[in-house]
C-alpha cells in the first residue's frame, strides 16, 4: 500500500510503496557525499522511486537531473514523486536497463553520475518476497560492472562517480572502476556504531583521474549509547528539536 512520507529535506515528500522498495540511510548519505554543484548535470543509475533525485535538487540546487529505473511500477513512481513536488522541470525521467544506457542517453555528456545500485551479486543471497524487492536488492539483467560501465559512458572527462555499496564488495568495485578509467579518488566506510564493523562503503572516482586516493575517517550512525551521530544529524538536517532515537 501507498505512503506519503516527508523526507526531511526542505517541503519535499514522497509517495513509496513497502512492496516495492522504501529507501534507507544508504540512500541519503550518497546525496550528501556526491557534493552536487549547482552546475552539475546529474544522472541517477536506479533510481528507484526518485529519492536521490529529489535530496540531490535541495542540497544543489542543480537545473538538471536524469533519473534512471528499469522497473515500470518504480518509474511510475518517481514521475508521479518529481510531479508531486513540482520539479518536473528540473528532473526527467529515463525508463531503461542500465545495461541499456547507451540506447537511451548520449555519452560524455553529465558531470555527476550517482548510483545505489542492487547490492547482492547475480545468483548469490536469499530471494526477497516478491519481484520488485527481488530487482532492487539483487544484480538480475544489469551487474555492478554494467553500472560502472554506464557511469564510464555518460562522464564528461573529469566527471564525477559517487557509488553506495556495500564494503564485501569492495575489490570488484575498484577493479571495475579502474578498468572503465573511473580513477578511484575518495572512499569513505560507513558503520553502524563505533567498534562495529562498517556495512556501507562510499566511493567517489574521476574519469581520466590521476592515482591518488583519499580515505575519509569512518562515518558512524549512532554514538555507543544508541543516538544518532551529530555528523549525520547535519546530513539529515534536523535541528536538535527533530533528533530521533
Amino acid at each position: 500500500m501507498e505512503r506519503v512520507d516527508r523526507i526531511g529535506f526542505g517541503a519535499y515528500q514522497l509517495i513509496q510503496d513497502p512492496e516495492q522498495f522504501c529507501y534507507g540511510v544508504d540512500a541519503v548519505l550518497l546525496a550528501d557525499f556526491a557534493k552536487a554543484k549547482e552546475s552539475d548535470v546529474i544522472v541517477d543509475l536506479g533510481t528507484g522511486s526518485g529519492v536521490i533525485p529529489l535530496i540531490l535538487c535541495h542540497k544543489s540546487q542543480t537545473h538538471r537531473i536524469i533519473g534512471v529505473e528499469k522497473q515500470t511500477a518504480a518509474y511510475a513512481l518517481a514521475v508521479r514523486n518529481g510531479q508531486l513536488n513540482g520539479l518536473a522541470d528540473r528532473i526527467q525521467w529515463t525508463l531503461c536497463d542500465v545495461a541499456q544506457i547507451d540506447q537511451h542517453l548520449p555519452p560524455s555528456a553529465f558531470s555527476l553520475v550517482v548510483s545505489n545500485p542492487p547490492y547482492v551479486e547475480k545468483g548469490g543471497g536469499p530471494t526477497s518476497r516478491s519481484d520488485h524487492l527481488e530487482v532492487a536488492r539483487h544484480e538480475t539483467t544489469a551487474t555492478l560492472e554494467d553500472f560502472v560501465r554506464a557511469a564510464a559512458y555518460l562522464l564528461l572527462p573529469l566527471g564525477s562517480f559517487c557509488l553506495v555499496h556495500r564494503p564485501s564488495r569492495l575489490v570488484d568495485i575498484l577493479t571495475f572502476c579502474r578498468s572503465y578509467h573511473l580513477e578511484p579518488k575518495r572512499l569513505r566506510f560507513v558503520a553502524p556504531r563505533p567498534g562495529e564493523p562498517p556495512n556501507i562503503v562510499l566511493l567517489q572516482c574521476v574519469k581520466n583521474g590521476g592515482k591518488e586516493l583519499l580515505i575519509e575517517p569512518t562515518l558512524h550512525i549512532r554514538d555507543a549509547h544508541g543516538a544518532y551521530t551529530p555528523e549525520v544529524d547535519q546530513i539529515y538536517e534536523r535541528d536538535a528539536n527533530q533528533k530521533r532515537r
